[in-house]
Parts: structure tokens; C-alpha cells; sequence
């Protein structure tokens, strides 16, 4: 790890003019993936900003039933908080899913938003990486490749966000705020992170040396009847292989209202529209569910070893939903 310099930010306007044309500082939250970075080499910043310190710690409702997140609300106080837990249970679950509970006091809802890809290629500085190395190449098309990309991707990067509380976020329609030196803009979850295309290494739509400050979700009646569903490769915390996000509302046996996200199948969480179109009232019912993972998943283009994907969230959609539609039954 190269030397940096450290400096620590009490307020929002101040942490954003110390990174203002500074291409080579990062914002410092809880530090869990930036710092793991730092020592790999695949980062090398020559200041940390860290903002732990600044008034954006807090979790309140908005005026119209939503609730807003402050960025350096930890992983821990989020998924405890009880207008989650009532609200958007999905999004509690997925905060518990994604790591251990040292993680999860350190991490932060900004941070976790930020986090970079696993892939073993980006990580290993000696390997040709176009996230990491515009033009160098991926590697992992020929290579290792069973936890990567079936949606989204390009020969240019088939790596896969890492989040779960992304995949839950990006399922309930969050708004991501952010400060710049020019004042304050917003991202809708949707646009916040970019195609891969030709371009991997632009990982987000957020302006240069912006801070994110808030993440509002917006009213959902749906996600109070909501699960976030993991499958990984061992029991103790660890990346997903598959997960999904799912809210649903049934009326009369049909379905009313849906919310469909998945994760660790692109480079982004990735919201399953197709999969909500197709169902919308339609009957709850696990054919229905599965016709309407199929009409999601008909895009795939899985690699030789990451096929076994395609049936796995298959099979977690049915799972999930009729897990709801059983719960909404009773």
C-alpha cells in the first residue's frame, strides 16, 4: 500500500471541496471494500476524505410515507431500524444476508452502493482487466467465470455487482441523493450505474467527486409483503451466487402489485420489469411464476460454466413468490 494522506470531513460542503478536482481521493466511509482495495493495489488514492463524522447518520420517514437513508448509516443500525424491518423487509433481510455482523457495523448504505465487483481478475493486479485497465482485455471469457454475468454483460466485462441491499434498492424504486461542488442532483437506482458496453471501468452515473448523502425509498404499499431470497456456496457470509428481491400483492387470488430484482447476475442489481409485466394480473400461481422468470431471463447469454444461473433464478423466483402468495392466502 502506497502512503496517503487523510483528512476528516465535519460537514457536507467541506468533504465535497476537498475532493473537488482531486482525481486521485476518495470519500472514506466504513472502509470494508476501499480499504481491501487499497491493499491489493487496485486502488492507490493519495487522500482519503473520511466522512463517518458527517450528519448523515440518520433514517426518517419522508412526507409522503417514504423513508429517507443517510449515507453513513451503517449496514447494522439499517437493517435494525423498525420502519425497515415493517416497511421493506426485503431490505432488512438483504443487509442481514450480505456479511458478518463486524462488517456490518463498519459498512456503510453509501459505501455498500459503491462497492467494486469480486471478480478475481479485477482484484489480481497482475491480470489484464478492463474495469481496471481500460483495453487490456477480460480475461474471465475464457477464464474463471462460474459466479459472473448471464444479463447485461459484454465481451468487454462479465463481472457482477456484489451488493444484496443494492438488489432490494433497486427493487423498491430508491432515489440515490448526491452533493457536488455544484450543488446537490439525484439518481434514480435505475440510472445510478451504468451499461457495461464498452466502457466497464464507468461503473456509475454520479458526476466527478460527488458525495452520496441520501437514499430515499419511495411509498410502496407492496414491499411490507416482501422477501430477499441468497443462495451462496457455503452456509457463513459470502457472495451471492443468486439472489432476488420480491414484493407482492395479491387480490382475488391475482396479482395486483409485484417487485422482481435480482442480484449477482450483472453488473448492476438488476430489476426483472419483463418479469412484473408478465405478471400483473395474472393468477398467483408457481406456473405463472415461472413463465414469467422465463419471459426475464430469455435475454440471457450465460457462459460455459454460469449456465446453471439461468435455472437457479428460475427457480428462486417461484420459490419466492409462492412463498408470498401463500403468505397472502392465509
Amino acid at each position: 500500500m502506497r502512503e496517503f494522506g487523510y483528512q476528516r470531513a465535519y460537514d457536507v460542503s467541506g468533504a465535497v471541496a476537498l475532493l473537488d478536482g482531486d482525481g486521485e481521493a476518495r470519500f472514506l466511509g466504513g472502509g470494508t471494500n476501499l480499504v481491501d482495495l487499497m491493499k491489493t493495489g487496485v486502488e492507490r488514492p493519495e487522500l482519503l476524505v473520511d466522512v463517518r463524522e458527517l450528519p448523515l447518520n440518520r433514517i426518517e420517514p419522508t412526507g409522503d410515507g417514504g423513508l429517507r437513508i443517510g449515507a453513513t448509516v451503517t449496514n447494522s443500525d439499517l437493517a435494525a431500524h423498525p420502519e425497515v424491518r415493517l416497511r421493506y423487509p426485503a431490505l432488512a433481510q438483504a443487509v442481514l444476508a450480505g456479511a458478518s455482523g463486524q462488517l456490518r457495523n463498519m459498512a456503510t448504505v453509501g459505501g455498500n452502493l459503491l462497492q467494486r465487483t469480486r471478480c478475481g481478475y479485477f482484484a489480481d493486479v497482475t491480470s489484464a482487466c478492463n474495469k481496471r485497465n481500460p483495453g487490456s482485455g477480460c480475461p474471465a471469457v475464457t477464464g474463471e467465470h462460474h459466479n459472473h454475468a448471464v444479463l447485461g454483460a459484454s465481451d468487454h466485462c462479465v463481472a457482477t455487482h456484489p451488493s444484496d441491499m443494492g438488489v432490494a434498492l433497486a427493487a423498491f424504486d430508491a432515489v440515490v441523493s448526491y452533493e457536488t461542488a455544484d450543488g446537490p442532483g439525484e439518481l434514480p437506482l435505475a440510472d445510478f450505474y451504468l451499461p457495461v458496453g464498452r466502457t466497464p471501468h464507468l461503473e456509475t452515473a454520479l458526476p466527478p467527486g460527488a458525495l452520496i448523502t441520501t437514499v430515499t425509498l419511495p411509498p410502496a404499499p407492496v414491499a411490507a409483503h416482501s422477501r430477499y431470497r441468497k443462495v451462496r456456496e457455503r452456509a457463513s457470509y459470502a457472495f451471492a451466487i443468486g439472489s432476488i428481491a420480491a414484493a407482492l400483492d395479491v387480490q382475488d387470488g391475482l396479482v395486483r402489485d409485484v417487485r422482481l430484482a435480482f442480484g449477482a447476475v450483472a453488473s448492476r442489481p438488476w430489476r426483472a420489469r419483463a418479469a412484473e409485466r408478465a405478471l400483473i394480473g395474472a393468477a398467483a400461481d408457481a406456473e405463472n411464476f415461472a413463465a414469467a422468470a422465463d419471459a426475464e431471463l430469455a435475454h440471457a447469454k450465460p457462459l460455459p460454466h454460469n449456465g446453471y444461473k439461468v435455472t437457479l433464478m428460475r427457480n428462486l423466483v417461484v420459490a419466492g413468490l409462492s412463498e408470498l402468495a401463500e403468505e397472502a392466502a392465509r
